[in-house]
């Protein structure tokens, strides 16, 4: 039984008015255009996976994320998680419904994401206070204990403030909160991003071992592809909105399909030169408002395009067990 299944998911955001003309054309109401930041996103995480998702800056990572933690109301579309469908609870309502201690997220840079103000103690405990039932202070301190063995956080750091913590050890904290209500699916948004290359690693290697320990499921939002290749079981690849490519991670990164997934990977960074094969895609990308839905979110990039792209918009398409790709010509030689 999947842990979580994402649906048909849409988040449209108004933009403004149409233009006139196409308002005549229409006759009726004048209609709003929409920003289709997330549009039509399907996939699944099961018990105790880690699901990585990747694709550049304003692909639509961090609105699908909103979406699933329940921060953001979809526009259509479902997100069921454990058998229910959780998209029909309104955000604003979500931490009623008793479900928000089930999904926990750790956010990008725990030094902007840490109140100055909280005890690393304090900022541990406030999800226990306000999200659960236990009210003894012996036994939520007995939690924040817990929750920093588990992190490797040292419990004589509890009494200090964020700014008298190291970056690793406010990493550790922004865990802690996370796993200190036993979530079943921890969100995690670029969580090594801030931290320097000599505590990545260290960071890493915990959320790996957690994860084992303490059987749950992670959705890793990522831009570095190393990362994501060391701690992810499958791999989704965005692209305006909408998801190219999904695979077992070994299969992604040893044959990727979609012309827009093999540009992330030649674009890695190697050490002493320029990664072999590098190609810069020419042009700029799509705009995603009120985009035709008849043309390929690639075409005018991609390296392959043909005409049917232009007119037929590909369907994610399985090319292997559990690898899809939205291209017309994936699987075929280049």
């Amino acid at each position: 039984m999947n842990l979580l299944e994402v649906v048909s998911l849409e988040k449209r955001f108004p933009v403004g008015k149409a233009s006139v003309r196409e308002w005549l054309k229409r006759r009726g109401p004048r209609p709003v255009s929409s920003l289709h930041a997330v549009d039509g996103v399907s996939f699944t995480i099961v018990p105790g996976e880690s699901v990585g998702l990747v694709g550049e800056s304003g692909c639509g990572k961090s609105t699908l994320v909103r979406l699933i933690t329940r921060m953001l109301d979809a526009s259509e579309g479902d997100i069921i998680f454990q058998g229910r469908n959780i998209g029909f609870i309104p955000a604003r309502r979500f931490s009623a419904s008793g479900l928000r201690p089930k999904i926990q997220m750790v956010f990008q840079d725990p030094t902007d994401s840490l109140d100055p103000r909280q005890s690393a103690f304090a900022i541990i405990a406030e999800p226990l206070r306000r999200l659960s039932d236990l009210r003894h202070a012996a036994t939520i301190a007995n939690r924040v204990c817990e929750a920093a063995e588990q992190v490797g956080l040292p419990l004589e750091l509890l009494s200090r403030l964020p700014h008298q913590l190291s970056g690793g050890q406010k990493a550790r904290v922004g865990i802690a909160r996370a796993i200190v209500l036993r979530p079943q699916l921890l969100v995690l948004d670029e969580p090594t991003a801030a931290l320097d290359v000599s505590v990545q690693a260290t960071i890493l290697k915990l959320l790996d071992t957690l994860r084992q320990r303490l059987a749950m499921s992670y959705l890793f939002v990522s831009h570095d592809l190393n990362v994501v290749r060391m701690v992810c079981d499958r791999v989704l690849v965005m692209y305006l909105g909408r998801i190219v490519e999904q695979g077992p991670t070994a299969s992604l990164f040893e044959a990727p399909a979609h012309p827009y997934t093999r540009a992330l990977l030649q674009a890695i960074p190697v050490f002493g030169g320029t990664p072999a094969g590098r190609r810069l895609l020419p042009g700029e990308p799509r705009s995603p408002i009120d985009p035709d839905p008849n043309v390929c979110r690639f075409f005018g990039r991609c390296p392959r395009q043909a005409e049917r792209c232009r007119v037929e918009a590909p369907a994610l398409r399985e090319l292997d067990e559990g690898h899809h790709a939205a291209c017309h010509f994936a699987g075929e030689p280049d």
